[in-house]
């Protein structure tokens, strides 16, 4: 590059101005000049005093023009097109402004001056501005992604010096909360208010948002936080200037405020083939499409391009909700795949048959359960019925409908269980493994996988909205840990798994490492900004971490085999497994009586016939917390429906 124009860039930000407005002047008048002289065909040029006083308004007016619009307050290496088309609009008021006063002035003038005025003021006011924009580009910023930063004062204002003069990113654009600070330049990077994000995400594509606010209140972060979560892109946070002062953090210690690191684990790309196997013009259905399982399912189900997608789902507003946002995605894939929303129960097996057989069903993916712990825990009964019998409607319905694949999202608490949730999942298990035995039309897989980050059951939201309300974070037990996967990983591969093609057989998804909760919250704190304290004597810090003891029916850890006998598949983050199971004769016989145990209420007959059988369930010591008062309530209630219906 050279000389003169490094020294115009390393100039500080008054004699740029100085030496911008300098050269418009020049611009300007030179333009007027050989507007009249193009026209007259002539150099020497014979100006009346009406003349000169015509043209001194002309420049006063465009130089006017290009102060209103912020001209100045831009360095030249950072002009945009938006910029250029600003100088056009200034170059037509100026033109404008010429023809106003000849007339006023009476000024020998032709008219036909201010149109070659506007060509020849483009040319030499613009020209300049996008030269000095290219050198700039191509020297320092060609190869620089973009990025934006949150917050415009101190902390914000020397990042964008750092990255200005580094060679990592290029900072595009300043978001910022407060109005007073909109529309003004730091280092040529306007500032804008952060509800202009999504628009500004299209113009420029960024790859990071670096939050660059230190010293704000503890709420006031959280609701940054909160806010900016739901942002499609990645987040990183900078260090504060008293840290990089003092020596404690540099410009390089960024934190991602991305769910992943909250894991520690890189998802796995999804096997095209795999995914599309079972789904790619065929009619599937998805149960229990409006939960946190099934919604995600339904995402990316529809992305593999089905002929049909049936969502059935038992929650009006869930199916609503799921519908609603189906319908949007399918317009933005440009998709021809029928959306088909049905409201229905698993546990009603004629409208499912009625139902699968209709749509022509092919694929199934069971996703509807009840899975939180302790509420199954405490509602006995209705856990058996939905978990157990709504899988066994299902299956069956399958089976008469002559559906090919039909896949069940199981849990790694079905893996000697010490709650009814898991033993009920098992039981679920056990059903499709005999009624695979029994026929071979439908193949039946199962889908074993832990918590995933994101679901309605998951520890991350419950954590979030602890920290928004500033504390405590409750976890169960210091020492309690669990297997997490990301929710679009644990659908992609629930698919896959699905589509391997043994009939009856049990996958299990590799989840990595198990993760200690106690570390999770602590993660999570320090995220958001904060410190974490145990010791409520001792607070030093800003969220308390609270022990409240296991929950009815939890375990420290969970596992997600139960024998030794696995096998590892060929893809990657798949394994199969061997296990225990029972006849369909032998299967028959414990849904009988675990039928019988639920239209009388008998929860200890349901608690030993699951112990009885092939679940390893070893239930908890816990007292029930319904409590006997409640049982014999509803006993009393059910006794009365009973003898009512035999009097009509």
């Amino acid at each position: 590059m050279y000389k003169p124009i490094q020294m115009l860039f390393q100039a500080d930000r008054y004699n740029k101005r100085l030496v911008t407005l300098s050269y418009d002047i020049v611009a300007v008048l030179v333009s007027l000049y050989v507007s009249l002289a193009l026209r007259l065909d002539t150099t020497h040029l014979r100006l009346s005093i009406r003349d000169n006083f015509s043209l001194l308004v002309t420049m006063l007016i465009t130089l006017g023009g290009f102060v209103r619009l912020g001209m100045y307050r831009a360095v030249l290496r950072y002009m945009v097109l938006p910029a250029i088309g600003y100088i056009f609009l200034s170059v037509i008021i100026s033109a404008i402004t010429f023809a106003l006063s000849v007339f006023f002035f009476q000024a020998d003038v032709p008219r036909s001056v201010p149109f070659i005025y506007i060509g020849i003021g483009m040319l030499l006011l613009g020209a300049p501005r996008i030269f000095f924009k290219m050198m700039y580009y191509h020297h320092y910023s060609r190869k620089k992604p973009n990025v934006f930063i949150y917050g415009a004062g101190s902390t914000g204002q020397k990042l964008a010096y750092a990255l200005i003069n580094g060679n990592e990113y290029h900072p595009v654009v300043f978001l910022d909360d407060d109005r007073k600070k909109e529309g003004h330049f730091i280092f040529g990077i306007k500032i804008h208010h952060s509800s202009e994000f999504q628009k500004l995400y299209k113009l420029y594509s960024p790859i990071k948002l670096l939050i660059a606010i230190n010293n704000i209140k503890a709420d006031s972060r959280l609701k940054l936080l909160d806010k900016i979560a739901s942002w499609p892109i990645a987040i990183q946070s900078f260090p504060s200037i008293d840290d990089i002062a003092t020596g404690k953090a540099n410009l390089n210690d960024v934190i991602d405020l991305n769910i992943t690191r909250l894991l520690g684990r890189t998802p796995v790309s999804a096997n095209s083939d795999l995914m599309m196997k079972n789904i790619k013009n065929k009619s599937v259905m998805v149960t229990g499409a409006g939960g946190s399982i099934g919604s995600e399912l339904c995402r990316q189900i529809i992305q593999q391009k089905p002929s049909k997608l049936i969502m059935f789902e038992i929650s009006e507003y869930n199916l609503y909700s799921i519908d609603q946002e189906l319908q949007t995605l399918k317009k933005f894939l440009a998709s021809e795949t029928r959306l088909v929303a049905i409201l229905g129960s698993v546990q009603d097996p004629d409208f499912l048959k009625m139902t699968m057989t209709e749509q022509k069903i092919q694929t199934v993916y069971h996703a509807a359960a009840y899975k939180h712990v302790p509420i199954v825990e405490s509602n006995v009964i209705q856990g058996i019925r939905n978990n157990i019998f709504g899988t066994l409607s299902c299956a069956q319905a399958a089976i008469a409908s002559k559906v090919e694949n039909f896949t069940l999202i199981s849990t790694d608490k079905a893996v000697r269980p010490t709650n009814i949730m898991g033993a009920s999942k098992r039981i679920a298990e056990l059903i499709l493994q005999a009624l695979s035995d029994q026929q071979s039309h439908t193949i039946f897989t199962m889908v074993r996988f832990g918590n995933v980050l994101g679901s309605s059951g998951s520890v991350v939201p419950l954590f979030k909205k602890q920290i928004r309300n500033g504390g405590p974070v409750t976890v169960t037990h210091p020492d309690i840990i669990r297997y997490f996967m990301l929710i679009n990983e644990a659908a992609q591969l629930v698919i896959q798994a699905g589509a391997l093609g043994t009939n009856g057989q049990i996958y299990v998804l590799d989840m990595g490492k198990p993760v200690k909760i106690l570390d999770l919250a602590k993660r999570m704190i320090h995220l958001m900004g904060m410190k974490e304290y145990i010791n409520e004597n001792s607070q030093q810090g800003d969220i308390e971490i609270q022990f409240t003891g296991l929950r009815p029916g939890e375990k420290l850890y969970e596992e997600l085999l139960i024998g030794k006998n696995v096998e590892i598949t060929k893809y990657d983050k798949i394994m199969s497994a061997s296990e225990e199971k029972l006849s369909w004769p032998q299967m028959e016989l414990l849904l009988n009586e675990l039928r019988i145990s639920c239209q009388t209420l008998n929860i200890e007959n349901i608690k030993k016939l699951l112990v009885k059988n092939a679940t390893g369930y070893n239930p908890d010591p816990t007292p029930d917390l319904m409590g006997e008062n409640f049982l014999n309530q509803r006993k009393k209630i059910q006794t009365r429906t009973y003898e009512q219906l035999s009097i009509d």
